[in-house]
């Protein structure tokens, strides 16, 4: 009885503990989702120079920047939309990579990152499953950030050309900085965890990476830790 009633806390703990693991994905992504998006439609939420109806120049508001019909502009502002696009395509394969791993890996703190790699070669379509998500995720931020480095480029035409005071820069060099650090840290992630095999998190505050595999799933398939059999 005493077994059974461990065994039941043991599952609710563990049941906690996933879901305490996904609400840091999604509270960590809409974070991210802001960033992003101030980010990529720079055309939008860059100040920008706009002449008013009594000749003062102000800056212009989301709805003129929105509104601006002039070609160059509005091909900017198209290519925000798709550079956006990308992202949030990286970003549904970073959310579907990351809800596989906390359904079939977890991370144990008294092995080394690396250990997964020997214990998910046991268990074949689990191994190719991660290589393939991998490799996806890796993959699709090298084509963003491509795309990403178009649209900065883009943009400079319209920074000298509506430049309206150092708002304009400092609000341009920040909303680059925080993308390029998102991209910098989501490109580390997927070339060490193409390179190396293993899985590396894209969204805990400190980078783990899932070492062994989840026991959820060692108990559905009736197997005991895989670990134990790479042990001297």
């Amino acid at each position: 009885m005493k077994k059974s009633n461990f065994y039941i806390l043991y599952t609710i703990m563990k049941i906690d503990q996933d879901i305490i693991q996904r609400f840091k994905v999604i509270g960590i992504f809409t974070l991210q989702f802001y960033k992003i998006t101030t980010g990529t439609m720079l055309t939008l939420f860059v100040p920008q120079a706009c002449e008013s109806d009594k000749k003062v120049i102000e800056i212009c508001t989301l709805k003129e920047n929105y509104e601006n019909d002039e070609l160059y502009h509005q091909v900017t502002m198209y290519w925000n939309g798709f550079t956006f696009l990308c992202f949030m395509m990286c970003y549904l394969l970073e959310l579907k990579r990351e809800n596989w791993a906390i359904k079939y890996l977890d991370i144990d703190n008294n092995r080394p990152d690396n250990s997964l790699k020997n214990i998910i070669i046991h268990e074949p379509e689990l191994d190719k499953r991660m290589d393939r998500l991998n490799k996806y995720y890796f993959y699709g931020f090298v084509g963003t950030s491509f795309c990403y480095f178009i649209n900065i480029v883009l943009m400079i035409h319209i920074l000298v050309n509506n430049y309206h005071s150092m708002s304009t820069v400092s609000c341009f060099v920040s909303f680059v900085l925080l993308v390029n650090m998102k991209l910098y840290n989501s490109l580390n992630i997927g070339y060490q965890s193409v390179k190396n095999d293993k899985m590396m998190s894209a969204f805990m505050n400190e980078f783990v990476s899932y070492n062994v595999l989840d026991s959820d799933y060692l108990e559905s398939r009736g197997l005991t830790d895989l670990s134990s059999s790479n042990r001297p």
